[in-house]
Formats: C-alpha cells, sequence, structure tokens
C-alpha cells in the first residue's frame, strides 16, 4: 500500500503530487493520456511556442505566484498590458470593459465605462442594487439570478454575459456563484448591496492587474513541475485509465489492458470517479490561433482583446486575445508579427467524441476555419485581417468547464476544476490546501 495515490496528471494533480512527495509521501500519479500537464501545454505556430490554452491567471489569491517563486520562476512573473480588454454586446457595440467590476458585475453603476455600455436606465436600475435589502438574491442557486434580481436583466446582458461566456465558456444562469465567485454571497449579506460587495471582493485581493503571466507563457509552471516529479520521486504512471476510484484505492487499466489495483491510505482525484458518473456532456471549446504579418494592429485598436456578447450577429468567435498586445515579452518575441488567440464554442457533445481533444492541428488560413478566423478577427478588431497576412496557424479543441461538483466516493478528496471550479489561481490553492491537510493527518 502506497501513502496516496493521484488521479489526474493536470496541474492539480501535479501540485499535490509535488506537495505530498516533498513533505515525505510516497505517492502514485495515475494519468489517463499520455501527456502531463492537461489544459496546460504549449504548441509551435510559427516558430513560436505558445500556450495552448491558459495564458495567464488571477491574482484574487496568492497561491500561483507563490507556486512561481518556489519553483523558481518568481523573476519571471509579469503583468499584461494595462490598456485592458473590450466587450461585445448582443447589437455589436463595442466598448472597453468597465474597470470596477467582477466577472462583469459593476462596483460603480453609473460609472461613466458603465453608462457606455447599457445606457442611463439600466445603469439607474443597477444603481438600485443599493436599496434593495441585503437578502434579494443572495440564496440565488446561479451567478445569473443573482445579479438579475439586484441589477436586472440589462447589466445582466450587456455586461455579465459576455465576460463570463469568455472566461467560463458557458451563460451565467448555468454558474453557481460560490464556485466561480467565492465570497461574493457573504459580502453581499455584509455589505448589503451587490456592488459594494464587488468593491469589498476587489479590495480584499491582491494590489495590482487582476492577471499575472510568465515570460515564456503559463506551461512553464508544467515544465517545472514535472521535473519535480523526478526529483522528489513520485512514481508516474501515464496512459493509465482510472476506472474506479475508492477511498482506500484506484483502479486503472494500462495502455496494454491490463486492469491493476492500486491500494493507498489517502486518494485525491481531479476527474469525478468513472463508476458513478455518467458520460459528461460538456460544451466544446476550440481555440484558433493566428500569426500574422499586419501592421495594421500596432495601433491595438481594442486593446488586449474582446469579449463577446454569445448572440452578437455575424461573429461566431465568443473571445479574442490580442496576445502581442496583453504580453510584452511575447511581442518582443513575434519580431513585429501579432498573435491572435480566437476562441470557439462547438456544442454540447460526449467527452472524447470526434476529433482529438488537446491536439494542435496546423490550419490553412484559405480553409474554414482558417476563413471563420480572418473573419472574425476583422469584424472585432475593426481592422480587416486577411488570409495573405497569416504566417501561421492551428487550432485546438478542449472540452468545456465541468459545472457540476465530481462524483466522488465518500473520503475520496476532490481537487481539479470539478471539485474548485476553474482557474489555476482556485485550483493551485485547493490542491495545496488538500495536500497539506493529509500531510499534517
Amino acid at each position: 500500500m502506497t501513502d496516496v495515490v493521484v488521479v489526474g496528471g493536470g496541474v492539480a494533480g501535479l501540485v499535490a503530487a509535488r506537495d505530498l512527495a516533498k513533505g515525505g509521501a510516497h505517492v502514485v500519479l495515475v494519468e489517463g493520456s499520455g501527456v502531463l500537464g492537461g489544459m496546460v501545454r504549449r504548441h509551435t505556430v510559427a516558430g513560436l511556442d505558445l500556450d495552448m490554452a491558459a495564458d495567464s491567471f488571477a491574482t484574487r489569491n496568492d497561491a500561483v505566484g507563490r507556486l512561481a517563486i518556489e519553483l523558481g520562476l518568481g523573476n519571471d512573473v509579469t503583468t499584461p498590458d494595462p490598456r485592458g480588454a473590450w466587450l461585445m454586446t448582443r447589437d455589436g457595440r463595442t466598448s472597453p470593459i468597465p474597470q470596477t467590476g467582477l466577472l462583469g458585475i459593476p462596483g460603480s453603476p453609473m460609472a461613466a465605462d458603465v453608462l457606455a455600455v447599457v445606457g442611463q436606465t439600466a445603469a439607474l436600475r443597477a444603481q438600485m442594487d443599493s436599496l434593495l435589502p441585503s437578502l434579494v438574491g443572495s440564496k440565488a442557486t446561479s451567478l445569473g439570478a443573482m445579479v438579475r434580481k439586484r441589477m436586472g436583466e440589462q447589466v445582466l446582458d450587456d455586461l455579465v454575459v459576455p465576460i463570463v461566456a469568455g472566461v467560463h465558456s458557458t451563460h451565467p444562469d448555468h454558474l453557481d456563484p460560490d464556485r466561480v465567485a467565492p465570497g461574493l454571497r457573504a459580502a453581499l449579506l455584509r455589505e448589503g448591496s451587490l456592488a459594494r460587495a464587488v468593491l469589498a471582493l476587489r479590495a480584499r485581493a491582491t494590489a495590482g492587474s487582476a492577471v499575472q503571466g510568465l515570460r515564456g507563457g503559463i506551461v512553464r509552471l508544467v515544465d517545472e513541475l514535472v521535473a519535480d516529479m523526478e526529483t522528489y520521486r513520485v512514481d508516474v504512471r501515464l496512459r493509465a485509465r482510472a476506472t474506479a476510484i475508492e477511498q482506500h484505492a484506484v483502479e486503472v487499466v494500462t495502455a496494454d489492458g491490463e486492469a491493476e489495483r492500486l491500494p493507498a491510505e489517502h486518494v485525491l482525484a481531479s476527474t469525478p470517479d468513472p463508476a458513478r458518473s455518467a458520460a459528461a456532456s460538456r460544451t466544446g471549446i476550440e481555440l484558433v490561433t493566428l500569426v500574422v504579418d499586419q501592421p495594421e494592429l500596432d495601433a491595438a485598436p481594442r486593446g488586449t482583446g474582446m469579449l463577446v456578447h454569445p448572440d452578437a450577429e455575424g461573429v461566431q468567435a465568443k473571445a479574442l486575445t490580442h496576445a502581442t498586445v496583453k504580453w510584452p515579452w511575447l511581442a518582443e518575441a513575434a519580431g513585429g508579427r501579432h498573435v491572435l488567440r480566437l476562441s470557439y464554442a462547438t456544442g454540447r457533445g460526449a467527452v472524447g467524441d470526434g476529433e482529438p481533444v488537446g491536439t494542435s492541428l496546423p490550419v490553412d488560413p484559405a480553409d474554414a476555419v482558417g476563413t471563420r478566423a480572418t473573419r472574425d478577427a476583422t469584424a472585432l478588431l475593426g481592422v480587416p485581417v486577411v488570409p495573405e497576412a497569416v504566417v501561421g496557424a492551428a487550432r485546438v479543441r478542449w472540452n468545456g468547464p465541468d459545472t457540476t461538483p465530481a462524483g466522488l466516493a465518500e473520503g475520496v478528496v476532490g481537487i481539479g476544476e470539478a471539485s474548485t471550479g476553474r482557474g489555476l489561481a482556485g485550483i493551485v490553492a485547493a490542491s495545496r490546501s488538500a495536500a497539506g491537510r493529509i500531510l499534517d493527518s
């Protein structure tokens, strides 16, 4: 019997395995695929090494920053360009994202940048939030219902929907506020209004930018974590698919079809127990990266990018990141070229159906995927992005976030997205906390 079995080799599993092994535990890490890192991986487009998915982490806590320092990456933590991102509303209007918000919920409903997006009537309705009893909306089961009751339908639709859709790939009506905005419900009851709750949470956050990144890409965290698997003698088993996850054992099937039972004092899992969970049906995400030689984009016409209302006409992308504006280090590496990342929702379906998940595939700028991407980039940036200017392109398909808690047996410790919600900040913090509790025991 080993001390701990960790199921899942994404960031959550790697962080937990590292801390446990560093603390003296014997750890077996099982990963169903042949690669570690989960969604935090790299691909090469037009000679540039780029993140395949997440390119930043939230600074609502210091979990990722502290981990970066421990991994020797502290000097490479960097902040994005301060110009910030824009949003596109349902009717196609574009505006900079208001400064004092949380997931689009305005902290100052009558601020000029909020008025520019929603108009005076909707802003006045949102301002009524300060007059409502704090109990109104405090028991809402979704973020959308909470905002709708406190600030009205238009603020929800014009501000919260496009931002949440870009960040969490789903509508706020399908998100638990306690998972995507921890502390917001308690702050509402304490402060008496949703706007003041937003301001209070922002005031408690780490000073500076709401997000940070790493020179060279977030994937460098995974590089160092994987190296530490060897340093701390973690028994890493790739292509070992978990078929049952119990409190004191994990059953896996290896690449050659052999079944194996791994008994352990403790089990941590970043994925639901296959024996307890129905086949997942989640929104797919496709990320299309374009490297373009287009000097007209030097002016950063939409700042660091654009978040798009899901029902905006004439645009299929749900978000665009102008990565070479967002990250000065990447602009330097690109040598005058521009990196544009467009994300698309690909509909609901069983996880793993269709084309490979998490595989970078080249894109021809003249094919359907390339044409769609250049057309959307043109609409969102207000600058013609033509296929002839594209010097490299690739696309990666991911499974969208699992918005329901992981189905795990009693006694199994849940880590990762399905247990703690999406976002590196929350995942790293929860994984380290879980590992710490086991070591303390």
